[in-house]
């Protein structure tokens, strides 16, 4: 069905859009966190490769077909072959799930936003017992930002077998994240250092997955966006610059994020420094300044040797200060976003001021993500024409907007936080790596490579050269085939998945085991977008060797 009119008045807003999608929160704290977790600098090694490989060739080509089909996902896959079109429903699934989730962080961002206007800020100083004797125990076990992450903002339960109930503050904020989601629909989408590990699996299926994430790759999206272009659109030099601008934002906010946290770190270990100084002066007596920093394990030391038993009954009491530590404790997911810039911005002046800014900042770039993975549901349910016929579109955001709401109140009950992880470490990972891996091959080997060759010599006047025809045809399939088999060799051999936990007692993450209920629900979020690739297939099979029989039994 082809558009009645470009909705881009210019490609500078296409640009905008597609950089206001892709440039969003995954860039402030997914890219910093898996830099963290595989390597910190040694991360960027395979990140630029699968940039190279993965990231600016299909970019290219998924703008390339949106903008010559002129179709939503399912649309634009159903024209190079009727057998294909479960590859825009998978699109639209692994989007419906994105969606269900990614919200609640602008929920989070608005919760975290109201309560910028307090002086001093909630977060700048752990609250006192019950009896005002001293601090709350769990907040004097960690610290006062990470404090009002688990237990004033997530109010998290000591595992995700202990549902908890609604927090109803975190449920208002995600209905109004909603609403604004859907308001800025009904205007329109135009105004919108460890190299050791490179040779773990993980590294590299983080990195792709990672491109894909920030770039809106297998979502669907960027053919929503591309399908409203001008058919002469240069969307070569788009998806480069494009590319670019999302990957140099990544890097600067870990560049950011890392001088935070090496600040966050020293801060911590300095403490502790004081505290156990602060500890064996007052026990064992000595004189002020006479035990410090430098001489502190050589005073530890004489300690041991001069007082055995009174040292060692004090033992449990003395903290094992190390600055290394502190570095590699890494601070999980969506938490690096709000529990380390928090901690950075409490010590600033004029504190209220710098966190109303960066929240704000940070539900700027939350919307933009949503509008993005929204066009990517409505643009393939407003192509249909039994829908569009019967619904305006008003109704049908309206209808997609509520149904995410209703569901995303899941992830603001006391362990909705550890479903939010399951959604964001399963429902998108394995999928989008099958379905790009689809849409490479259907391009190159069943539309035609040669084909397409001709279809952007008529949109931009020129061939693509050889390094787009190499990535299309042969490296981009063949690395993302191996990326699925270590993915899949890695699941195996891992055996049980495990989860992060919040142990209130330590003040601390745990590590447990998912339970069986919990893997079930994986395995239905990774087989219901993977399986609607075959199904459809299977469907259109049948559906024309029914055909046939019919055609035959007439004659």
């Amino acid at each position: 069905m082809e558009k009645p009119r470009p909705l881009w008045d210019n490609p500078l807003q296409f640009i905008f859009a597609c950089i206001s999608y892709a440039v969003g929160l995954g860039n402030v704290w997914r890219f910093p966190y898996l830099c963290q977790m595989y390597g910190g600098g040694g991360f960027l090694i395979p990140y630029l490769i699968m940039l190279i490989v993965e990231g600016m060739p299909l970019l290219y080509l998924e703008l390339a077909v949106g903008q010559h089909m002129r179709q939503g996902s399912i649309g634009a896959w159903k024209i190079i072959s009727p057998y294909l079109s479960g590859v825009g429903i998978a699109s639209v699934v692994v989007s419906f799930f994105l969606s269900m989730y990614y919200n609640v962080i602008n929920a989070w961002a608005f919760w975290y936003l109201f309560h910028s206007f307090q002086d001093p800020l909630p977060w700048a100083s752990c609250p006192l017992n019950s009896n005002h004797t001293d601090y709350d125990e769990e907040c004097a076990q960690t610290s006062s930002t990470q404090y009002f992450w688990y237990r004033n903002t997530l109010n998290i339960s000591p595992s995700i077998e202990e549902y908890g109930s609604i927090q109803w503050e975190q449920a208002i904020c995600l209905i109004l994240a909603w609403l604004v989601v859907y308001l800025c629909i009904l205007r329109g989408t135009e105004s919108t250092g460890k190299l050791e590990q490179l040779a773990n699996p993980k590294t590299w299926i983080n990195a792709a997955t990672q491109i894909f994430f920030s770039l809106g790759l297998g979502f669907g999206s960027l053919i929503a966006f591309a399908s409203y272009n001008e058919p002469n659109n240069n969307c070569e030099r788009h998806a480069i610059i494009i590319s670019l601008i999302n990957s140099s934002t990544s890097i600067f906010a870990s560049i950011v994020t890392f001088s935070i946290y090496g600040f966050k770190a020293t801060f911590n270990y300095e403490n502790c420094l004081s505290k156990v100084i602060l500890l064996l002066t007052n026990v064992f007596d000595l004189e002020e300044g006479a035990l410090t920093a430098d001489n502190l394990d050589s005073m530890k030391n004489y300690l041991t040797s001069t007082y055995p038993n009174q040292y060692a009954e004090l033992l449990p009491q003395i903290k094992n200060c190390s600055l290394e530590a502190e570095l590699d404790t890494a601070v999980q997911g969506t938490g690096l976003a709000f529990i380390v810039y928090s901690e950075a911005i409490k010590n600033m002046e004029v504190s209220q001021l710098y966190s109303v800014l960066y929240f704000i900042m940070l539900l700027m770039l939350g919307i933009g993500s949503m509008l993005g993975n929204t066009a990517a549901i409505l643009t393939p349910l407003t192509d249909s024409k039994f829908l569009s016929t019967h619904l305006p579109k008003e109704v049908i955001s309206g209808i997609v907007c509520f149904i995410n709401c209703i569901v995303g109140l899941v992830f603001t009950m006391e362990a909705g936080n550890y479903w939010f992880d399951i959604f964001n470490d399963y429902a998108a990972t394995l999928s989008l790596l099958l379905i790009v891996l689809v849409e490479t091959i259907a391009v190159c080997y069943v539309y035609g490579l040669r084909r397409f060759e001709k279809d952007l010599l008529l949109m931009l006047g020129h061939k693509p050269n050889w390094y787009w025809k190499i990535m299309w045809a042969f490296a981009s399939p063949v690395l993302i085939i191996s990326l699925l088999i270590f993915y899949l060799t890695d699941y195996i051999r891992t055996g049980t998945l495990q989860y992060q936990a919040w142990d209130a007692t330590q003040g601390q993450l745990v590590t447990k085991d998912y339970p069986s209920y919990a893997l079930a629900v994986i395995g239905l979020l990774v087989a219901a977008s993977t399986m609607c690739i075959p199904i459809g297939a299977l469907i259109i099979f049948i559906m024309k060797r029914l055909k046939k029989r019919n055609v035959s039994t007439l004659e």
